[in-house]
C-alpha cells in the first residue's frame, strides 16, 4: 500500500516525479478534470486548517471526485468511544484515500498500519511534507531547478515544516541551512538530521544546523521561515520563545545577506511582526501566496500517485 506518511519514506523519483506532475497540472488543469471521477477522499482533521482542507477538497472537485470533511473533536475516536484501528479499518471500506492532520506522527503510522486506502500525512508536529512538496514545486518553478538550490530556513527548527524541509531538499540535491537557538527545544530532531544527512550523501545535498542567522542565509537562494507559536504550543510560553527567536526575525536587513535575487517562503499562517516583518512578506522578494497557491496543484498530483492515476 502507497501512503505518504514522510518525505524520508518516498523514493527521490517519487519525489521528482510528483512536483513535475504538479507542474504539468498547473499549466493544464483540464488534462486530470475527471481523472477521480467518482473517487472519495475522506479528511480527517484533529487541528485547524485553512490550505490544507481548501487545497485537498478543491482538488477532489477539480478531478472529478469529492472530499469529506470530519472533525475528529466531534468523532468516536475524539471522544474515547472507538480505536485508531477500527476508525482506520471503518474508513476503509468507504473512502478510496484518507487524509489525516493530526497531532501525533504516531496515531498517523497507526492509522495507516491498519487502512487498506492509502493515508496522507496533512501534519503532524513531527512532519509536513504536503507542504513541502508544493515548496519544491514552487522552488522548482521559480528558480527552474532544485539541485544546487540553497534554501536558508531561520527561526524554530524543532517543527514539521523544518524536519519535512530537511528530508525533502536533501532528497533532491538541495542545500538546507537551518538558522535557530541553540537546545532541543529549537533544533531539529537528531534523527531527522541524521536521517537527511544519510540522504544528502547519496545525492550531494547538504545539511548545515547553526545557530547565527545571517551565517545560515549568506547566499541564499530562498530564505524560508515558519511560525513561533506552532498549533501543540501553549501560550504560556510565548513571552520566552519570542524573546529566544526574536534575533532570528526575517527582515530586510536579514535579506540583504542572501542572494540579490533571493526569494522569500513562508507556509503561512504568518504572524507579522513576529517571525517576519511586514516589509518582507509584502515585498517584491514573497512568493508566499505563490507558494500557498501551489498546494492546490501538488495535492492533484499527489492524490493521483496515490490512487495509482
Amino acid at each position: 500500500m502507497r501512503h505518504l506518511l514522510s518525505l524520508a519514506d518516498w523514493p527521490r523519483e517519487w519525489i521528482e516525479e510528483t512536483i513535475e506532475r504538479g507542474l504539468q497540472i498547473k499549466r493544464d488543469p483540464a488534462r486530470v478534470a475527471r481523472a477521480l471521477d467518482g473517487r472519495v477522499l475522506l479528511m480527517l482533521f484533529e487541528k485547524p486548517s485553512l490550505r490544507t482542507r481548501l487545497s485537498f477538497e478543491v482538488a477532489m472537485l477539480q478531478m472529478g471526485g469529492h472530499a469529506i470533511y470530519y472533525d475528529l473533536g466531534t468523532s468516536p475516536l475524539g471522544k474515547g468511544k472507538e480505536s485508531l484501528a477500527d476508525t482506520a479499518r471503518t474508513a476503509s471500506r468507504y473512502v478510496d484515500a484518507i487524509m489525516a492532520r493530526l497531532f501525533r506522527q504516531a496515531d498517523l503510522e497507526e492509522l495507516a498500519a491498519h487502512a487498506s486506502v492509502p493515508v496522507i500525512n496533512g501534519l503532524t508536529d513531527h512532519e509536513h511534507p504536503c507542504q513541502v512538496l508544493g515548496d519544491l514545486m514552487t522552488i522548482r518553478e521559480k528558480k527552474g531547478r532544485l539541485r544546487g538550490v540553497k534554501l536558508a530556513y531561520v527561526g524554530d527548527g524543532h517543527n514539521n515544516v523544518t524536519h519535512s524541509l530537511l528530508l525533502g531538499g536533501a532528497a533532491v540535491g538541495m542545500h538546507v541551512s537551518v538558522g535557530c537557538p541553540e537546545g532541543q527545544e529549537y533544533e531539529p530532531d537528531a534523527t531527522v538530521v541524521a536521517r537527511a544527512r544519510a540522504m544528502a550523501r547519496q545525492t550531494g545535498a547538504g545539511i548545515e544546523i547553526g545557530h547565527d542567522p545571517r551565517a545560515a542565509v549568506a547566499e541564499a537562494d530562498i530564505v524560508y521561515t515558519d511560525t513561533w507559536m506552532s498549533y501543540h504550543i501553549s501560550p504560556k510560553h510565548r513571552a520566552e520563545r519570542e524573546r529566544r527567536l526574536r534575533p532570528f526575525q526575517v527582515t530586510a536587513d536579514l535579506m540583504r545577506e542572501a542572494r540579490p535575487d533571493a526569494l522569500f517562503m513562508h507556509c503561512l499562517p504568518a504572524e507579522r511582526g513576529a517571525e517576519m516583518t511586514d516589509d518582507v512578506i509584502d515585498g517584491p522578494q514573497s512568493i508566499v501566496f505563490d507558494q500557498a497557491e501551489n498546494r492546490l496543484h501538488i495535492q492533484k498530483a499527489i492524490l493521483l500517485r496515490l490512487l495509482g492515476q
